[in-house]
């Protein structure tokens, strides 16, 4: 290959003109302590604090490096040995990838002369250092480790291809063949212990993660729940196993140090379990709010009966006094508890416990955080889920149709659902939780560029790379704002021969590599898949004054994609002339040429009849929304890469898709990732020296330009998004004010040193940054106050909210653009983002507005792509659907949905006015009971079936003369799910009747009506036989049969004695007659009857406070069907930090390596703009 310079000169540095500079990383949590530290580091000083501390917590080596000194000179210990220790200069990390990369190109003939092997190194220096492009992380972690520094170690199970022999060998050492994909998609085979079988997955997938790979599997070849295996016997069920790989990978972390393991599960839509999986994590979530809320019941209402049990006597001495009917504080307590359906082992152990004296019991409290102890219990939080649908599902839910589920063992139909269920569900899921996400897979292999060796099953965890299974993929991605010139200019021959350069950088990484086990070496390197794409699309559509939403926007996001992939597959046909195709190509040559004539017609935007082998088209670029050059270059890409691959063939399977980029997108100091939009007009810098400040997002300013703005307009609107960053001459709190209340120069000066870090003005107002001293000295508070988390200065120096808003608005500003003074109506779209700005922005980018801008791209890509189309908290679960089928229609492959709260570690962003606590207004309660009222109409439509063997109790009763045996069926938790019914004497045509209203009251039981609801029906009805009832300890009296029955069931699962004519504690061994002119007696009647009238229906919205069993489908059962609304009021300084992370455009959730609330979506997973992890795999 012969390689051109366009960036560097032969013979002078790459990096002359860059200056190098020290620098110090440190990370801190948010209490202040220290997470990570580095010292004098060398970096370009054009790069970010954050991308600095990117390189140097994530990317550089931490051991084994030899040392130098200030002269370059290695430096040698006392024992002469070198002395090793980590990487400290960026030009390390960039010298080791390259020169990796150029000595294995240059030692299996990649370049055609030494000179052309030195100018690669040189402009791929020159591309890393100045931030054009950047490889995935394993690249940064594990590239030239051994080339560079000679590091080796003990072999970890991994495989390569020999180039020279094309043999797969073992490797012997863990760093000369380096891991540098991020990329898996792995097999399993319906087999538990044998080799590709279930737990031998387990196994690779652990090889994966420690390297900082994901990996993606269909597990659709498993069997369903109750399946035949071959020894006997019944399968678990595919979701046994899935629960089992959860786990594993949730205990590992990838890179050792760097991230959590990144998995991606896929499920064909006929497999048995389909619904089980797409419930899968909406019923997990269900369990940590259950153990959220149980958690703070039990620990509440135990330690106030165990305080209960402790009384003052006359002396204020402590006494105990455990009897409920002298102790009213104690009858209180434990009514308190089992009205809340606090477990009576539990209630009855706080007996015990303070006779030993305690006074407080220690029961955890769990929380709704993503990183607690909570989700850590529960399953499904360590993957993304996707759900593999064929176009002949959508051909049935258009027909409303139905739908069957298959066995895997022999393929026979074992359930057949309606296709509109089906889809109702997957919606209602990814509402809820936002998984599953939908892979479109007609449409994907459709797009196969090697189906003769397979159908593509899965993806990677962001669902960018799909291809055959045990195949994998080396990312890297282009910032594009590196390839327009100041004028707005797209510097194309710059672009097209970056995209030349890395596409050799990538196939020289399939060279070099090892993998994970025997069949992903032999397939990688017969397929040589390549991942390159891009950054920076959002940033560079807003500085151009081009509307994320437009025409104009979605041509020139076509143009660069199809200009990306076609120069890509022109390089690769030119490495194919001069080294081969890939291995497989012969077998695929025709399917392949058919896909890349498909790219290049649409790159023309030809009738949709002329596509081959489609049934969608896809979107085209159209000519008259596309800069003319631009819309030339596309074409001409695709009309060299089709004429030369139809001669030499291709080097490679793939090449482009588009990545999340978020890791490397921040050492890129990209402000936008792969093709989404951006996230604020307002972002928080960090200083070198620890800290952030506020800064204006700086595509602002430069869109203000291209829009025709003055200086001093720009300048306006600009102060109205980030403020005046003091409080000089603000209204209501200033410097006068201030001085009015304490404060003197000192302490102001402090004061407004830390208004430039703050998001609200109340933030710089804290001991921290005033000092303790003055705190407690000048302004009078107490130490104990200055340590509340809750405590509010402002409020407590006596400043209303309204006060505070207005100088908060002024000082912080609003950090939007609606409202600004200056800016036109028109213009307002090129600053929308994925999310509504600040505390009063309205505008967002549309649901639609994304699935185009996918539609735009994904003609162009040869694999996928990853993004997220963020909803507003107010989507339906129609809006989901819509977007599904949006997305089907649109010729996308796959995507992933996410709308604001559907997290329940999340809060929503409008969930609270600053200061003011949250009542449950009546609109907020009529709306939930719509919407619980739809949700368990969905989730309780499915029968639960009940145990084969199970337990239960049979009444032998006489009613009115007339033998009756009443049999029960439960649930292994104790409810009711069957009876039967036997007056055998009664005469056949009564039996039957009987039998039929038996089993009738069964299948209600099972597809979850409530007892109770039977019970307030059936009760009280009158016709013969009624009369007194014999054989029954509780029951003397009923007016019929049917009103016999259903007294039993309430008295023995419901507690309902009230239904009993002999109550409970009558028929205890230690009961004592009461007089019927007891008081006490008089009062619990009262009391009884007070409850009875207080009864509410409220099927819709089962919040029960009562104790008692239900019938196992989560609607608790009451003594009188009392419904009691808990409302906790909550101030905005308890859900202040996820609260102002939510309006400062973050996901709101902490980020599980530095703890900052600075966690973004970042294609379908999440990244922290703070330190850079991610839950991606790129």
């Amino acid at each position: 290959m012969k390689i051109d310079r366009r960036f560097t000169r032969r013979g002078v540095s790459p990096y002359e003109g860059l200056a190098f500079v020290k620098r110090s990383s440190e990370i801190r949590n948010p209490d202040g302590s220290t997470v990570f530290k580095l010292e004098n580091i060398e970096v370009p000083e054009t790069w970010s604090q954050l991308a600095v501390d990117i390189l140097a917590q994530k990317y550089f080596r931490k051991a084994g490096i030899p040392q130098h000194d200030q002269t370059g000179q290695p430096l040698v210990g006392s024992d002469g040995k070198p002395v090793l220790g980590g990487e400290r200069d960026a030009r390390q990390v960039f010298e080791r990838m390259a020169g990796c990369w150029t000595h294995w190109g240059k030692s299996h003939g990649y370049f055609k002369a030494p000179e052309d092997a030195e100018s690669f190194h040189d402009e791929m220096c020159y591309m890393l250092a100045h931030q054009m492009a950047a490889p995935n992380s394993p690249q940064w972690f594990n590239t030239g480790l051994h080339y560079a520094y000679g590091l080796s170690g003990p072999a970890q199970g991994h495989y390569y291809v020999d180039p020279k022999t094309r043999e797969v060998v073992k490797a012997t050492n863990a760093f000369e063949h380096p891991q540098p994909h991020a990329c898996f998609i792995q097999s399993i085979e319906d087999d538990l212990v044998n080799e590709n079988g279930i737990m031998d997955l387990w196994v690779r997938e652990a090889r994966l993660f420690k390297y900082g790979s994901g990996t993606g599997t269909n597990f659709s070849k498993l069997r369903g729940d109750g399946e035949g295996l071959s020894g006997g016997g019944r399968s678990s069920g595919l979701m046994s196993f899935l629960k089992i790989g959860d786990r594993a990978a949730g205990a590992i972390k990838s890179g050792g140090t760097t991230r959590r393991a990144a998995k991606m599960v896929c499920l064909d839509l006929d497999h048995p379990d389909i619904e089980e999986f797409i419930d899968w994590k909406v019923v997990e979530e269900q369990k940590v709010a259950a153990m959220v809320t149980g958690s703070k019941i039990c620990a509440q209402r135990l330690n106030a009966v165990l305080k209960a049990c402790h009384m003052v006597d006359g002396e204020g001495a402590l006494r105990l006094d455990l009897d409920h009917k002298t102790n009213p504080v104690l009858r209180e307590a434990l009514t308190s508890a089992r009205r809340d359906m606090v477990p009576e082992a539990y209630i009855q152990r706080m007996f015990s416990y303070a006779q030993q004296g305690f006074t407080h019991f220690v029961f955890h409290e769990y929380d709704t955080n993503w990183d607690g102890k909570a989700y850590q219990t529960v399953s499904g939080q360590n993957s993304n889920n996707s759900v593999r649908i064929p176009n002949e599902f959508f051909a049935a839910l258009e027909a409303d149709g139905d739908w069957q589920l298959k066995r895997r063992t022999n393929g026979k139909v074992c359930k057949t659902v309606k296709a509109r269920d089906l889809w109702d569900r997957i919606a209602w899921a990814a509402w809820i939780c936002a998984d599953p996400g939908t892979q479109y897979d007609t449409t994907i292999n459709e797009w196969h560029t090697c189906p003769e060796d397979g159908r593509i099953n899965a993806s990677n965890p962001c669902s960018e790379y799909m291809f055959l299974d045990d195949t994998a993929c080396n990312l890297a991605s282009l910032n594009l704002t590196k390839f327009y010139s100041v004028d707005g200019q797209f510097e194309l021959e710059h672009f097209r021969h970056a995209v030349r350069l890395w596409t050799i950088a990538l196939e020289i990484s399939v060279l070099m590599a090892s993998f994970p086990s025997r069949s992903i070496a032999e397939k990688s390197y017969r397929f040589r898949t390549l991942g390159l794409g891009y950054a920076n699309l959002g940033t560079v559509l807003m500085r151009l004054g081009i509307p994320y939403d437009s025409s104009k926007a979605l041509a020139i996001c076509g143009a660069i994609t199809s200009i990306m992939t076609g120069e890509a597959y022109r390089a690769s046909a030119e490495m194919a002339a001069e080294l081969l195709p890939f291995p497989g190509y012969a077998n695929n040559r025709e399917p392949m040429l058919r896909v890349i004539r498909n790219h290049r017609r649409a790159a023309y935007q030809v009738p949709n009849a002329e596509y081959e082998g489609l049934t969608i088209a896809p979107v085209g670029i159209r000519p008259e929304h596309c800069p003319p050059d631009m819309l030339l270059a596309a074409r001409r890409a695709w009309d060299h890469a089709l004429e030369l691959g139809t001669a030499y063939g291709y080097r490679n399977a793939q090449v482009t898709v588009i990545a999340p980029t978020g890791t490397i997108g921040l050492v890129m100091d990209c402000d936008t990732t792969g093709i989404e939009p951006d996230f604020a007009l307002v972002k928080f810098k960090k200083l070198a020296g620890g800290g952030y400040f506020k800064i204006i997002n700086q595509s602002l300013p430069a869109a203000l330009a291209n829009l025709g703005y003055t200086d001093q307009q720009a300048q306006d609107i600009v102060r109205y998004c980030v403020g005046a960053q003091t409080l000089n001459g603000a209204p209501f709190i200033n410097h006068d004010t201030l001085r009015r209340k304490g404060f003197d120069d000192a302490a102001l000066d402090r004061l407004e040193r830390g208004l430039g870090q703050a998001f609200e003005i109340q933030f710089a107002f804290n001991k921290f940054i005033l000092g303790e001293a003055f705190c407690v000295d000048q302004l009078g508070f107490t130490e104990a106050q200055l340590n509340e988390a809750n405590f509010n200065m402002l409020k407590a120096l006596g400043f209303t909210q309204e006060e505070i808003a207005a100088a908060n608005d002024f000082c912080c500003g609003t950090m939007t653009v609606e409202g600004a003074p200056h800016l036109r109506a028109e213009h307002l779209a090129v600053f929308d983002c994925a999310n509504r700005c600040g505390r009063i922005g309205q505008r967002s980018i549309a649901v639609d507005a994304h699935i185009r801008m996918m539609a735009a791209a994904q003609p162009f890509i040869s694999g996928a792509i990853s993004k997220t189309i963020n909803m507003s908290a107010e989507a339906s679960v129609d809006d989901v659907k819509a977007a599904y089928l949006l997305a089907w229609k649109s010729m996308i492959k796959a995507v992933a949905l996410y709308r604001d709260g559907s997290k329940l570690s999340q809060p929503l962003s409008a969930s609270t006015d600053s200061g003011k606590t949250i009542e449950a207004t009546a609109s907020i309660i009529e709306m939930a009971e719509k919407v619980t009222e739809r949700v368990l109409v969905r989730y309780l439509a499915k029968r639960r079936p009940l145990p084969g063997r199970r337990n239960g109790y049979t009444q032998k009763a006489i009613v009115g003369g007339h033998k009756l045996y009443l049999r029960t069926g439960e649930y292994e938790d104790g409810t009711v799910g069957e009876i039967f019914l036997d007056m055998h004497k009664e005469g056949a045509a009564f039996r039957s009747l009987m039998n039929c209203f038996a089993i009738a009251i069964s299948l209600g039981l099972q597809h979850g009506v409530p007892l109770e609801e039977f019970v307030e029906a059936f009760v009280f009805t009158r016709f013969e036989p009624n009369g007194p009832v014999k054989l029954n300890d509780r029951i003397k009296m009923s007016t019929s049969i049917i009103d016999y029955i259903f007294r039993e069931l309430a008295v023995t699962y419901l507690d309902r004695y009230d239904l009993a004519q002999v109550k409970e504690e009558d028929l205890r061994m230690d009961s004592v007659k009461k007089d019927d002119m007891d008081p006490e007696c008089f009062e619990e009647e009262a009391d009884l009857d007070a409850l009875a009238k207080s009864s509410v229906v409220t099927e819709h919205f089962p919040i029960r406070r009562n104790g008692g069993k239900g019938n196992g489908h989560g609607n608790g059962h009451s003594v009188a069907r009392q419904v009691e609304l808990m409302r906790e009021t909550l101030t905005l300084t308890e859900i202040q930090s996820a609260k102002d992370a939510k309006v400062k455009g973050y996901e709101g959730d902490p980020c599980p390596e530095c703890k900052q609330f600075t966690m973004v979506r970042n294609g379908t997973c999440l990244k922290c703009v703070s330190c850079g992890a991610t839950s991606g795999c790129s």
